[in-house]
């Protein structure tokens, strides 16, 4: 009952309602990748390109597609990464995930984040006060 609901009225995690009925009419399976997410494509779009979507294995972020299928949604390729004939590029890295707002995040130095302190002045710099 409470996935029912969870796909009525949310748009964030998994598919709607409305998402679910395009797919059964529309959608054809292209794929699935390491994570979960499923590729699908059907129809066209206005501009005369297949439509190409994903319906993401627990909450939507665009960050969890892998380079792969990254190229293929945006129709940089008409190849999946499941076809046989995928080839990858030289330069594709491995995916990570998108760890903003994590306590993994990248902080570099300098930044307050990354210590919880903003750093002392190195004497480089004269205070301004107010009157001076």
């Amino acid at each position: 009952m409470k996935q029912l609901l969870l796909q009525i009225f949310t748009w964030w995690s998994g598919q709607t309602v409305g998402t679910r009925f395009f797919t059964w009419r529309e959608g054809k399976r292209v794929g699935e990748d390491e994570a979960g997410n499923v590729y699908y494509e059907g129809g066209m779009s206005s501009f005369g390109l297949q439509r190409r979507w994903v319906i993401y294995n627990g909450y939507a972020d665009a960050s969890a597609i892998p380079p792969g299928w990254h190229g293929w949604m945006h129709h940089r390729t008409d190849v999946p990464p499941t076809k046989d004939n995928y080839v990858p590029r030289e330069w594709e890295k491995p995916h990570e995930a998108n760890l903003t707002g994590t306590a993994k995040a990248y902080r570099p130095q300098g930044s307050i984040a990354a210590t919880g302190a903003r750093p002392r002045v190195t004497g480089d710099y004269d205070a301004w006060t107010p009157g001076n």
